[in-house]
Order: structure tokens, then C-alpha cells, then sequence
């Protein structure tokens, strides 16, 4: 009889006589867990396994340490690895000022990780999808996003794709393959599991970004068990930072940080020092290749350190040690470390360091003034494109609206926004 003529019923039959026969054995399987079985009863503790080790390639001076790990970029490659990384720097240290200056509302620096975001871009494809949280700058750094367009978000001028909607540093773009961020915690990871859903079989892989301090929320748990059991080609990678906004991963979690959460749903996993920017390069080419192939999630755990404040809404001098701070800044910098690295080989010194600080710093400063000097988009942009038609409601809203602009135009700056 061919499989086409079985009926469901005789499969049914033919699946509880197999059961039947596993049930039969002094060792039965379980359908629901992978078992083994013990007559000895204690408790399964933190201290039952051992940490799970974090992968590295170089070592504090910028060594390679074992050979057989450089991923043996060519120098055109490093060159930009570096550039961007301080490119990244340099953006971040004029943008923070000038929101103490009041020139900007917020503003969130990616000191101290910004090797997670380089090495992982560089091991992507530009047609492989990327949700952010809100400290993925790098990643579009590395993707081509142009200095200008970042002003121009964090100043929501009139150049602005976003229109001035979103709070600085939601970046988003289409043309990059760049999710626009969104503020509420968490919401990217389940998103990014639906994509690589639909994604299947094209080639293209999600990866989607998120703080330990995400993991906490429902959402994620929901996405890791989506992603596994959908088998779902999705990178998940968390920025293991230390801090939330103000909380320490210790009263976040109590197990071995987020890696450990991997394999309890089913999932590959690899936890990377993130202060290295080749480590997490080769980290995530792996789970790219694995990712492609099988069909399948990978939880990547990135153990980087967060130099600067959370936001500028914060000042973590309240609740971490000045001397830690110090510490990570200066003996792990991921920056020191690849220039260390490129000094090593002869691929860089002093004077290109120099002149190469001296043009991005111009280059920013020029695009910064230039966005800051845009206007304002009109203030009826609030009311549009939410529907194809404007309903009577928002209509009735944007003319009274405008009748009060007109009325006491003189006490709103009306200069500042576009006619």
C-alpha cells in the first residue's frame, strides 16, 4: 500500500504501537523532555554545570592568541573595522554635548560596545534584516548610514525620513534593511522571529539586537520558543552590558546570564567577548553559515561593558564605581584593542591616527551644523499619514489647531518650522 492510501487512522494506530512498545521498557521515553532516568533525588543547582565560556581571539595588547582563530581579514577590512569604531566615537561625544547643551532632546553613546556592533556588521550581508533596540549605531555606520542622516534624525528636521516623530537615535532605513527602532522594550525580538518566519529559504538570515535587561520581559522568552520550535533562521544577539538603565544584571537574573538560556529552549548558542571586535566577527559568521543551513535560531551573548551613562537621562555614578568604569575603559577597550592589533602588523601609528581623528571629527561637525540649522518639519505633519483619508475628527483637530498657531503665533518659535 502506498503512504498516500494510509489513512490517518492507520498512522494514528501505527504511532501508539511504537509508543506502546517504548512505554514497554523498564526505561521509558517521554514525549515531552529528552530523558535519562536515576534513582538518586537532589536538586539540579547553578553550581550543577559549570559557567559557560566565553570565545575570544585576541587578548588585552591586541595578540592573536591561538592562529587558527584570526578570521585573516585583509587590511581594507580592518582599516574600516577601526574607522567605523571611532567614527562611532567621535559622533557619539558631540551628539551626548549637545543634548547637555540643550540642543538636541536625548541622546543614548555606545562607549565601550562598540565592537559588537562592528564585528557582527561585518560578518552580515546587506540583504540580511536587522532589528535594533537603540544602541545598534554601529551597525549602520558600517552599512553605509551617512553622517547627515544621523543629524538629521536626532535633530528631526525637515530631512529627516522619520519626519521628527520618532525621539533621537530611532534610526531606521529601509534602503539598509534597517527595522526603525521603536522605544518600548523588547517588542523587536518577537518581530524579528516572525520575520525570519517569513524569510525561510530565501538566503537572508534577521539578526535582532537586545540588552540583558530586555531579556527579562515576556516578550523574549515568547521569541526564544517561537524561534525554536518555528525553526526560525534568526540571529539573536544580546549586548550583555552590565547595567540596565540603573539595575545590575545581578537583580535581573540569577542564572549564568542570557547564553545560559539558549540551550533550555532548544536553542544553539554562543557567548563571545564583545570587547573583541574579530571574536564577535567570527561568532557571528558562524551562526550566519548554521542559521542558513539548518533552518534554525542562534543566541549569541555578547560580553561587552557599557563606559557611558545608559541615556542621557542617566548618571550611573549612582550605582557603579567610578574604578570600574576606569578599569573597562581603559584595559578592555575594544578601539585600544584592534588599534593595538593594527599597530602589531604594521597597519597603522600615530600620524594616521591623527590625521584620521582630525577628518571625521570635521566631517561631523560639518553635518552637524548643517542639520541644526534645517527646519523644523510643519507642525500639521502630526495629524498626517496615519490614514489614506483624514478622518473628520483629526480635520476638525488640525483647523483648530491652526487658528490657535495663527492667533498666538507670537509666542510660538513658527521660524523654526517649516511653511
Amino acid at each position: 500500500m502506498s503512504l498516500s492510501k494510509i489513512s490517518l487512522r492507520a498512522l494514528t494506530r501505527i504511532a501508539c504501537r511504537n509508543q506502546a512498545k517504548a512505554f514497554s521498557n523498564d526505561s521509558p521515553t517521554f514525549p515531552g523532555a529528552a530523558t535519562s532516568w536515576t534513582e538518586k533525588l537532589e536538586f539540579l543547582t547553578p553550581k550543577t554545570y559549570g559557567p559557560i565560556p566565553v570565545y575570544r581571539v585576541m587578548d588585552r595588547k591586541g595578540n592573536v592568541i591561538h592562529s587558527e582563530q584570526d578570521p585573516k581579514l585583509s587590511e581594507e577590512i580592518i582599516t574600516k573595522m577601526y574607522k567605523d569604531m571611532t567614527k562611532l566615537n567621535v559622533m557619539d561625544k558631540i551628539l551626548y554635548e549637545s543634548q547637555r547643551q540643550g540642543r538636541i532632546s536625548f541622546y543614548m553613546t555606545s562607549y565601550g560596545e562598540e565592537a559588537t556592533h562592528i564585528g557582527s556588521a561585518a560578518a552580515l550581508d546587506l540583504e540580511d534584516l536587522v532589528y535594533g533596540q537603540y544602541r545598534e549605531t554601529g551597525v549602520l555606520v558600517w552599512r553605509g548610514f551617512k553622517l547627515s542622516q544621523f543629524m538629521n534624525q536626532c535633530y528631526g528636521n525637515t530631512d529627516d525620513v522619520g519626519k521628527g516623530r520618532q525621539m533621537p537615535v530611532h534610526y531606521g532605513s529601509k534602503d539598509l534593511n534597517f527595522v526603525t527602532i521603536s522605544s518600548p522594550l523588547t517588542t523587536q525580538l518577537p518581530q524579528a522571529v516572525g520575520a525570519a518566519y517569513a524569510l525561510k529559504g530565501k538566503n537572508r538570515v534577521v539578526i535582532c539586537y537586545f540588552g540583558e535587561g530586555a531579556a527579562s520581559e515576556g516578550d523574549a522568552h515568547a521569541a526564544f520558543n517561537f524561534a525554536a520550535t518555528l525553526d526560525c533562521p534568526v540571529i539573536m544577539f544580546c549586548r550583555n552590558n552590565g547595567y540596565a538603565i540603573s539595575t545590575p544584571s545581578r537583580e535581573q537574573y540569577a542564572g549564568d546570564g542570557i547564553a545560559s538560556r539558549g540551550p533550555g529552549y532548544g536553542i544553539h548558542t554562543l557567548r563571545v567577548d564583545g570587547n573583541d571586535v574579530f571574536a564577535v566577527y567570527n561568532v557571528t559568521k558562524k551562526a550566519k553559515e548554521y542559521a542558513l543551513k539548518e533552518n534554525k535560531p542562534v543566541i549569541i551573548e555578547a560580553l561587552t561593558y557599557r563606559v557611558g551613562h545608559h541615556s542621557t537621562s542617566d548618571d550611573s555614578t549612582a550605582y557603579r564605581p567610578k574604578e570600574e568604569v576606569e578599569h573597562w575603559s581603559k584595559t578592555e577597550s575594544p578601539i585600544n584593542k584592534l588599534r593595538m592589533h593594527m599597530e602589531s602588523k604594521g597597519l597603522w601609528d600615530e600620524t594616521k591616527e591623527k590625521a584620521w581623528l582630525e577628518e571625521v571629527k570635521k566631517d561631523v561637525m560639518t553635518s552637524f551644523a548643517a542639520a541644526e540649522k534645517r527646519p523644523k518639519p510643519n507642525w500639521k505633519e502630526m495629524f498626517q499619514d496615519v490614514y489614506k483619508f483624514m478622518p473628520t475628527h483629526l480635520k476638525e483637530q488640525m483647523d483648530q489647531m491652526e487658528k490657535h498657531v495663527e492667533q498666538y503665533k507670537d509666542k510660538y518659535p513658527v521660524k523654526d518650522y517649516a511653511n
